[in-house]
């Protein structure tokens, strides 16, 4: 019994590797299937190659063409796979070290592949592809080795920047704020091997730790611990106090706690600032959390009323019946249901998949029987059982016809006959209910 074989996809354009000309050509096998190969007198198919002749499978229903074109179908899909791989690189889209993996891979199965086609031509198209890839995988070398000698460049001048800031500066809060940005840069600069990279922080870490030296003494030296102390929290309180009015809940919470942990690195100040200074940090803070609180109780309940909602639409979708036989109308309902699910919006984060495990559940069922549908009313496969119930009863007419001649032979050749078909029958209304 023939298999079926999905029809290939149009052919994507020819492509061009830098330097390497255009690609080579490979006729479309579907074209000209007789031009490639050939079916014997007991159906078995042969491809011609450089060799010579290769069987490629066999062919016994259907006319010989029929059985060349479906393995010329075949070796078009191969030739399009080829096509798209080269597609994605010249494209850039595509993963160069995948691309050459997977048409070596193709090349290796040329030898055994069950195809009727120009498999010469198909693998010199396949080489140009290798080729291809093999320029590409080196450029994305090329530029590797390029983004990490930036990146080292890069370090190299926030180190000379931090060295210099360590030795000269005495803007003490203006180049401390600097090092933490340059901290903060230097976390995000990737692709630096490890020796260099320890290298460099030696040196980075090195300059910061004499800047804070220097600035160490200078504090000591003019007697502003508790000055700087004061002046410190007194940044920190105003930080606070700007975010007391935020509404971005869970940064802000975040900020908070470093606040304090940064309020008790300060030191003290004296005693009536830092008194002051620390009821209005308390202050702050308390009105912030008070009204995150209010928020948060507001919105979770918004999120349980909308979870109710879900539930109440789950009860409707849940009873949607795709055996009903309307299967146009349970879309169309299941469809209406999801647009009012939409507009319910959220719900508390422990619902989340629970209810729309539910939702999804209803979705693959309205599916599975949409695809079940489409499977039972596939025409090509009806088509086929069909033209195979008609064999058999011709064979069986054939039989009743010799035995009431009194002929026995033909009536028992005829009965194998039938009884071959009937065979290829059983499967194919097999295929056609398991769709």
């Amino acid at each position: 019994m023939p298999a079926v074989v999905a029809a290939p996809g149009p052919a994507h354009p020819a492509v061009s590797a830098p330097g390497d000309g255009a690609a080579p050509q490979v006729a479309h096998a579907s074209a000209d299937p007789s031009k490639w190969g050939r079916v014997d007198a007991d159906g078995t198919v042969y491809v011609r190659t450089a060799d010579g002749e290769r069987a490629v499978g066999s062919w016994q229903a259907g006319e010989p063409a029929e059985g060349l074109a479906h393995f010329a179908r075949r070796f078009d899909d191969i030739r399009t796979e080829v096509e798209l791989l080269e597609a994605r690189l010249v494209s850039g889209s595509g993963d160069p070290k995948h691309a050459a993996t997977n048409a070596k891979h193709i090349k290796e199965s040329l030898a055994e592949a069950h195809v009727v086609g120009d498999l010469v031509g198909l693998a010199a198209r396949i080489d140009y592809v290798l080729a291809h890839a093999a320029v590409a995988l080196d450029k994305a070398k090329h530029a590797r080795d390029e983004a990490r000698a930036g990146s080292v460049a890069r370090k190299q001048q926030l180190v000379e920047e931090t060295e210099k800031l360590a030795e000269e500066s005495t803007q003490w809060k203006v180049a401390g704020d600097r090092l933490r940005a340059i901290l903060d840069e230097w976390k995000t600069i990737k692709g630096v091997d490890r020796k260099t990279d320890e290298q460099l922080w030696r040196r980075f870490s090195k300059a910061r730790d004499t800047f804070n030296r220097r600035r160490g003494s200078h504090f000591a030296d003019l007697d502003r611990q508790r000055a700087t102390a004061k002046s410190r929290k007194q940044e920190l309180v105003e930080e606070a106090e700007l975010l007391a009015e935020s509404d971005d809940w869970g940064p802000s919470a975040g900020r908070y706690k470093e606040l304090m942990l940064e309020w008790k690195a300060a030191g003290r100040a004296p005693k009536d600032a830092d008194d002051t200074l620390w009821q209005r940090f308390r202050a702050a803070q308390d009105k912030f959390f008070s009204r995150r609180s209010s928020v948060f109780d507001e919105r979770d309940a918004e999120f349980a009323d909308n979870a109710k909602k879900k539930e109440e639409l789950l009860t409707e979708a849940e009873k949607i019946n795709p055996a009903s036989g309307d299967l146009e109308g349970v879309r169309a309902q299941l469809h209406r249901i999801q647009e009012r699910w939409e507009e319910v919006g959220k719900v508390p984060r422990e619902r989340i998949r629970e209810l729309e495990g539910r939702m999804r559940a209803v979705e693959e069922k309205v599916r599975t029987a949409a695809d079940a549908q489409w499977r039972r009313t596939d025409p090509e496969a009806e088509a086929r059982a069909a033209q195979f119930r008609e064999r058999v009863e011709q064979f069986e007419a054939q039989a009743a016809k010799a035995r009431a001649a009194g002929d026995k032979r033909r009536a028992e050749q005829a009965e194998a006959q039938a009884a071959q078909w009937r065979e290829w029958l059983a499967a194919a209304e097999q295929a056609v209910a398991s769709r």
